[in-house]
């Protein structure tokens, strides 16, 4: 497809014009004051999310230019071809089909064998659900999930997130660093007749997971398991590799699937056995429900083409490098870890998809903490230091915690005022990012005794918040399989529309090569003391090392 890069537009050229003469400077209280409706005109329902775009640092010109640049740089017909299934990872001839993963049964491109293993995973699941938690020989207490990055970080981030909706038998483990001790501290926990092991590695090779693969095979041999083909089942696509390691079960999928969106695959398998099917079922129709939201509603009232035109906006004009994730429920904790592998390993390139260096910067570095703990963290320099961070805070209006074993009415009362204390803390940092504290206000204030011999003007200064910091915030009624599923979607959606405006293939991730290859070449050295070759540094550090 022959669409121009959003810098080679004349809507770019306008975009620039514009933030020059009124975007650069832009007062969020200012802009609130002269529109009194911001608020209605920028609040967006999409399926299962809600953003408030009204404290975003734009006005209603910003946002009709930047729409502009969209049409201009094709973004709808890119969407299209995207889920049409055309080729869209360029440099290594690939589809780009994890919306085909979701979809309902006779829609979408290779629906037919998407739901053969999806059928086949689901049916392996209830099988093992059925008889989970009881002690008796083979009946299954701990899942034990041996991945890295998006045969990982996917897994990781459902099941805690939903944890309400967890089997009560069942106990789930991921280990994914080479470093031993992420292995070792989970075999502690687990009996290996009680035990099933999922290795997901797509490829059956990927250095890591192998690594704990064979270790905990060998743990499993060590305390007298005998049936691996039972207690050890493969997400992958080379069967012949896990038959020789000992693997019978599989469940496959296909070179479409990036690793970063895999999670709705078999690679969803241990969340699958966490939720059980129709759970599954329902995250799966909650990222359709987005992926039809994002293939249907105009741009202007499309929240994931909003949200990455918005990224497109802070990145290249306003000069925002980094954003922060505050998920304001504790289920959410692991969100910010999963967004950074969708975003930065998307998005994070230097060259156009055409080999072309880029004149501008691309993807930004995403961080986070779950609230309120970042508050007690990192707040101070979101508040008061000197780089503006976009924020985004993510709230959810009803708890969706597992009630202990015997709640009384005084301990439920007590969890949801906790749970008001936590939206009211969400709501209260998204005011003061905005609104601030002038040095008068805190003149005002009483001055804190512990500093008698500074003077009231220096202690204000301390205690002034400059505002007009911007901050976003998407809202949920719940934390369900589906209104999770409809989440995960808007961010993947919303990175490929900056990716997409970019001009760059967001769906290779060949940054992540050099430093596998060159660990090859160093890993017998360290064993045999070989520095032949080696710059100066490495070969210094391995003699150290040894």
């Amino acid at each position: 497809m022959a669409f121009p890069r959003c810098d080679q537009t004349v809507a770019w050229s306008a975009l620039s014009g514009h933030f020059e003469a009124h975007g650069r400077d832009l007062d969020l209280r200012q802009v609130f004051a002269d529109n009194p409706d911001r608020v209605q005109r920028l609040g967006i329902q999409a399926p299962e999310v809600f953003g408030d775009l009204s404290r975003v640092h734009w006005d209603v010109a910003t946002l009709r230019h930047l729409l502009d640049l969209a049409r201009e740089c094709g973004l709808e017909a890119r969407r299209d071809a995207m889920m049409a299934g055309e080729v869209m990872n360029t440099t290594e001839g690939r589809a780009v089909l994890h919306t085909a993963l979701r979809a309902p049964r006779g829609q979408g491109p290779h629906s037919q064998q998407v739901h053969d293993v999806l059928d086949r995973m689901l049916a392996f699941v209830e099988n093992v659900r059925t008889t989970a938690g009881g002690t008796a020989p083979g009946q299954i207490t701990d899942v034990v999930n041996i991945g890295i990055g998006g045969s990982d970080l996917g897994p990781q981030m459902v099941v805690p997130a939903l944890d309400a909706f967890v089997h009560p038998g069942l106990n789930f483990h991921f280990v994914s660093n080479a470093d031993g001790q992420d292995l070792a501290s989970v075999l502690r926990k687990v009996r290996p007749e009680h035990t099933l092991f999922v290795i997901a590695s797509k490829t059956f090779t990927t250095q890591e997971t192998m690594a704990n693969a064979v270790a905990a095979r060998q743990w499993f041999a060590d305390h007298g398991g005998t049936d691996i083909a039972r207690h050890f089942v493969a997400t992958t696509t080379n069967v012949e590799a896990a038959a020789a390691f000992g693997i019978t079960q599989t469940f496959g999928f296909w070179d479409w699937v990036g690793g970063r969106f895999s999670m709705w695959s078999a690679i969803g398998l241990p969340i699958a056995l966490a939720l059980g099917s129709s759970n599954f079922h329902a995250m799966l129709a909650g990222g359709h429900a987005m992926d039809e939201h994002f293939a249907q509603t105009s741009l202007a009232h499309n929240l994931p083409v909003l949200l990455g035109l918005m990224d497109v906006w802070y990145r290249n004009f306003k000069g925002y490098s980094s954003r922060c994730v505050v998920p304001y429920h504790h289920g959410l904790r692991r969100l910010p870890a999963y967004l950074q592998q969708l975003v930065m390993e998307s998005n994070g390139k230097r060259v156009d998809a055409q080999g072309a260096p880029l004149p501008f910067g691309t993807s930004d570095v995403l961080w986070g903490e779950a609230g309120t703990n970042g508050q007690h963290a990192f707040f101070q320099m979101l508040h008061q230091g000197t780089d503006v961070v976009p924020v985004e805070f993510l709230l959810v209006r009803q708890p969706s915690y597992r009630a202990p074993g015997s709640m009384t009415p005084a301990l439920r009362a007590l969890l949801d005022q906790q749970h008001h204390m936590l939206l009211a803390n969400g709501l209260a940092q998204a005011q003061a990012l905005m609104w601030g504290k002038t040095a008068e206000e805190a003149l005002g204030e009483a001055v804190p005794t512990a500093a008698p011999d500074m003077p009231a003007e220096a202690i204000a200064k301390h205690r002034t918040f400059p505002g007009n910091r911007p901050s976003l915030t998407l809202l949920m009624d719940e934390v369900t399989p589906r209104s999770l599923g409809a989440l995960v979607v808007l961010y993947e959606h919303r990175t490929f529309v900056s990716g997409a405006l970019w001009g760059i293939n967001s769906f290779d991730q060949w940054g992540v090569e050099l430093g596998k290859a060159l660990c090859k070449d160093l890993l017998p050295r360290l064993c045999s003391g070989d520095t032949a070759g080696l710059d100066a540094a490495t070969a210094a550090m391995i003699a150290r090392l040894r």
